[in-house]
Parts: structure tokens; C-alpha cells; sequence
């Protein structure tokens, strides 16, 4: 799983910072790799609004999964150890959980007659 970081606010009507004063627009910097990139520009966008008490920006984390379709033909149905030495085969990234469950129903009912074959779906 990776993240990505947004600095994200603007000027409200009041300090309860739920509407935008009239005019104003929400703001969205971004995205940063890191959270210190989001901190330097969040600093920077503070300091320039810092005699304004409507002015309000926050850090936002956005994660993004992949999804992995996981599996092969194992050698017993404790499903632990890929047969002939293999190694798990790994389909994927697919951005959507349901893009990958189609390729897991595709792989689970190609191989539905035998038992030591599995399929899973794993995020990251």
C-alpha cells in the first residue's frame, strides 16, 4: 500500500471551517510522496494566511491499495507448499477490488475439479 499526502483547506466563513467564504474556492496541493513534502507546503501555505483565523489547511493521507489475485496448485489441501517446487503465481496489481475478483472467479473456476487448487485475493 502506498501513500500519497494532500495539503488541503482554505478561507471559511467562520472558524468552524465547514463553509467557504463567499467567492473562495476549496484548495488541493498535492499529491506528495512524502509527508514531510505535505508539511513543507502546508507551513508555507499557513505562514502565508497566518493574520487570517478563517484560513484553515490540514495534511489528508489518501491511501491506494492493489489487489493481487494469489495462488497455483498446491501439493496438498493444506494449501501451505506450491507442487513442483513452484512458486505462488501472482496476478495483478488490479486497482479495484471488483477487477480482481473477476480474475479470481476466472482462475477459482478454471481450476474448480481440483482440490489442491486455490486462488486468494491479497491487497497492498
Amino acid at each position: 500500500m502506498s501513500d500519497l499526502f494532500w495539503v488541503r483547506g482554505g478561507i471559511y466563513t467562520n472558524t468552524d471551517f465547514t463553509t467557504l467564504a463567499p467567492g473562495q474556492k476549496h484548495i488541493d496541493l498535492g499529491p506528495f510522496d512524502t509527508y514531510e513534502e505535505a508539511v513543507a507546503v502546508w507551513r508555507g501555505k499557513s505562514m502565508e494566511h497566518v493574520d487570517d483565523a478563517y484560513a484553515r489547511f490540514y495534511i489528508q493521507r489518501e491511501q491506494h491499495v492493489e489487489y493481487w489475485v494469489v495462488g497455483g496448485v498446491y501439493t496438498d489441501t493444506s494449501f501451505k507448499t506450491i507442487a513442483g517446487g513452484l512458486t505462488e503465481t501472482r496476478i495483478g496489481p488490479f486497482d479495484s477490488l471488483e477487477d480482481a475478483k473477476l480474475e479470481w472467479k476466472s482462475r477459482a473456476m478454471a481450476s474448480v475439479d481440483d482440490a489442491c487448487a486455490r486462488f486468494r485475493i491479497d491487497s497492498v
